[in-house]
């Protein structure tokens, strides 16, 4: 870590990537992730000693296959792209999936359906968490609440891709991608050899050739091919479960949040306890696989989720607590973010119910 900067998430983030070897970065501009390809671009000329490749794709398609065929050779490769565009890309994410191709896509969420609006939004959960695409496949899918976590888990995503040789979903938001906040990026992190990584494609030398599988030689065969798939995404379920918790000893309601949610749930926490309410919170990190442990234990309490959604989050905590009724909703749509008081005044009607 290095000097604290004043920087906007999307360029931060795109900075934390760089430093982490991601050289190569195909991409298609779409508010609101439109600065991490400017950024990119404005290195690859820069910046020539590193060298940064940027490329913009015709479609978010082909972006998403480019980033393919480059983890494919071994090298870091990433896309960013938001809600319409992280939808074409979902047959390239099942079949990263089901090529151990360690991919990193950066989802920076803005309200939909359709082209909707260019505003913050969690509308995208479903599509990033239980898998957009084809097939039964799972992708790690990462939720960072401030510039410095989005620079901190940008890097972690590149070392578990590769750790599991599987794709990485960074889901941002387009509230933490504008914001400037001070952040120490982190240093760079020392390359291997990209025709040493075990993803590389080998045909022949003297290492053990390696092909990239994305289809089937008949049911036996095709059986065993994603039974092995499920093994791996259980281990990663095991392993890479990610939460944070605040006042739980003592907590009568706890908020669920993510995201920039969650910064907006984390004021209206301290707010609600300055008035004597006993008020905790669990922030979920990785969505998947979901921090069902951080649930574990504990009864007879009020959980709020709150998200910039219908109710998308809240499906799979209501799976994890004991009592699906203890479990009440409050959401936001269309790009609008509630304010610690909108939050404060749905915790004190819970509070109202329990006495």
């Amino acid at each position: 870590m290095g000097k604290k900067e004043f920087l906007q998430g999307n360029q931060a983030m795109a900075e934390s990537a760089i430093r982490a070897g991601c050289k190569l970065y195909f991409g298609y501009p779409i508010t609101p992730s439109s600065e991490v390809p400017e950024y990119y671009a404005k290195a690859m000329i820069e910046r020539p000693e590193e060298g940064i490749t940027f490329i913009q794709a015709e479609t978010e398609v082909s972006a998403f296959n480019m980033v393919a065929g480059a983890v494919a050779t071994g090298h870091r490769a990433m896309t960013a792209t938001s809600g319409p565009g992280f939808s074409l890309g979902q047959e390239a994410v099942s079949y990263m999936s089901a090529g151990d191709l360690p991919g990193v896509i950066v989802e920076v969420m803005r309200p939909g359906p359709g082209d909707g609006e260019i505003l913050a939004s969690q509308g995208d959960y479903f599509q990033a968490v239980k898998g957009g695409g084809h097939g039964d496949y799972q992708t790690l899918v990462l939720a960072p609440y401030s510039v410095q976590e989005l620079c901190e888990l940008m890097q972690e995503s590149f070392e578990l891709a590769e750790k599991y040789r599987n794709p990485v979903i960074l889901l941002s938001d387009a509230t933490l991608a504008k914001m400037r906040e001070s952040v120490e990026l982190p240093g760079y992190v020392e390359q291997k050899d990209p025709a040493s990584k075990p993803n590389a494609l080998r045909g022949c030398g003297k290492n053990e050739p390696h092909k990239v599988v994305t289809c089937g030689d008949g049911p036996v065969q095709w059986e065993e091919f994603n039974a092995r798939l499920q093994a791996k995404y259980k281990r990663i379920a095991e392993n890479e479960v990610r939460y944070a918790t605040y006042n739980l000893e003592d907590a009568e309601i706890i908020l669920v949040a993510f995201g920039s949610m969650a910064r907006v749930c984390e004021s209206a926490m301290k707010m609600a306890r300055e008035k004597g309410l006993k008020v905790g919170m669990i922030r979920p990190i990785s969505l998947w696989p979901f921090p069902d442990k951080a649930f574990e234990g504990i009864t007879g309490k009020k959980f709020l989720v709150c998200e910039l959604n219908a109710g998308q989050m809240v499906q799979d905590v209501k799976l994890a607590v004991e009592n699906k009724r203890d479990v009440y909703f409050y959401g936001k749509l269309g790009g609008t973010t509630p304010s610690p008081k909108n939050v404060l005044a749905e915790i004190e009607k819970l509070g109202g119910e329990s006495k």
